[in-house]
This record gives structure tokens, sequence and C-alpha cells, in this order.
């Protein structure tokens, strides 16, 4: 990975899919993250879970930590409160940091903090400031933010369970993201996660988001490196 910024190098890639790490074999993962070498992957995506703001638990900072790459760490928070726990994901060498407007009263004073965090994998390539929205949650809630945002993720599926399909009101949704963002005179990078699979990529890159999270369509126990450029392809459209 270049010297450049986070947002250059999104900016550059998009649209794109950050890759989901927590569906690849874990007992494997160094060779599975290998095989997508030479695919243009450019991004993985941590899911971070705590068991109190959804009911699963999943990994913590040492986790993100141990995962060596060169390619840019996408760390979704879905966690409580996550104010006094920013800094333990910025030493574990994320690049982006995503939080749920959900998850914390004063989430404003969360965007404040990144603000003025530092990349430990390089100084001068800056953090990504990212907010998630769970389904049932209006897009307006973001408006008061944008002023502090990098990146805004619709989920189109309720985080922490198992077993959903994608939400398809998530493609007007990205339609209003992106009014409230062009009516505010902010440029800011739209992610869709949840439910992201090889049978409807083509009908969601059609909705104009700039990133989608995938990562069982891409870790699915056969052809991690196949498949990641098939949704590489798919959701791009060339």
């Amino acid at each position: 990975m270049s010297s450049k910024g986070v947002l250059e190098i999104l900016k550059a890639q998009c649209p794109t899919i950050s890759v989901g790490v927590l569906t690849a074999d874990l007992m494997h993962l160094g060779t599975e993250l290998g095989q997508l070498a030479g695919t243009d992957v450019q991004i993985l995506h941590f899911d971070v879970m705590d068991g109190c703001f959804v009911p699963m638990m999943t990994v913590g900072p040492p986790y993100v930590k141990g995962v060596k790459t060169e390619l840019l760490k996408d760390v979704h928070l879905m966690i409580q409160d996550p104010i006094d726990k920013l800094d333990a994901y910025v030493a574990a060498g994320a690049d982006i940091i995503s939080v749920h407007v959900e998850s914390c009263v004063h989430i404003h004073r969360v965007f404040q903090h990144l603000a003025s965090s530092t990349n430990v994998n390089d100084p001068e390539r800056g953090i990504a400031r990212g907010v998630a929205l769970n389904p049932g949650t209006p897009v307006s809630a973001i408006e008061p933010l944008l002023g502090e945002l990098d990146m805004v993720t619709l989920v189109a599926i309720n985080p922490g369970w198992g077993g959903q399909t994608f939400d398809p009101a998530t493609f007007s949704r990205v339609e209003q993201v992106k009014d409230l963002a062009a009516k505010a005179g902010r440029e800011v990078f739209v992610g869709v996660d949840g439910g992201i699979t090889k049978a409807n990529i083509e009908e969601v890159s059609e909705c104009g988001a700039d990133l989608v999270v995938t990562g069982s369509a891409v870790f699915d126990g056969n052809a991690p490196a196949d498949n990641a450029r098939y949704m590489l392809k798919h959701f791009r459209r060339d």
C-alpha cells in the first residue's frame, strides 16, 4: 500500500468492495487472504460486535492488529458507547473506522476524536471517519454529522442476526444519503453492508453506492480469488 491518504486511495478505487474477513477460514486465514493478491481488492472489512449493541460477539483490537496485511483495514464497530474504545482500534491499525449513529448519545464526539487520531500504519495516511445506520434508522440522522464524516454505510440487514436477506429499501436510502450530502456540499463515500451476494451484486451496483461489504460471497470455501474478481467486475460493471 502506498503512502497516499486513505480518502485518496478510496477515491481511486471506488466503486469497489470491502471483503469481510470473519467469513474466511480462520484456521487458514493467512492462506485465504493471500489468495486475494492480484484481484484488485484493496480493503478488508472487520465486523466488531460486543454482545451488547448487537447480540453476537466477534473480535476485538488484538484480532484486528494480528491480521498482517498491506490492504486497508476497514473496521465496523457494532459496539455500545465506542468513544472509550476508539484508541485501541486506532492502535490496532484501523484505516477506516465506522460507528453506529445509534450506539451512543454523544456521537459527534466520536468523530471529533477520530479527527485528532494518527494512523499507525502511516501518519500521513489519516483515518477515514464513517457512520453506519441500521435499517430502521432514518437517513436524516446523519444530517447534523455530515461536516465530520467521510463515509456513510447503510446496513441492509439487522446486524447481529444470521439468515437475513438484503432489504431492498436500501436502494432508496442510498439516494437519500447522496441528496443530503449534495445539499450540504459534502462529498462522502456511500457504502452498503449486509446481504450482498453474487445473485444481487449487479442490482446493488445500479443504486449508486461507492462501496459494498461482502464476505461469504468471497470466502465460500472454494475460490476466493475468482469470487473476489466476480464481485468487483459485476459491482463496477466493467
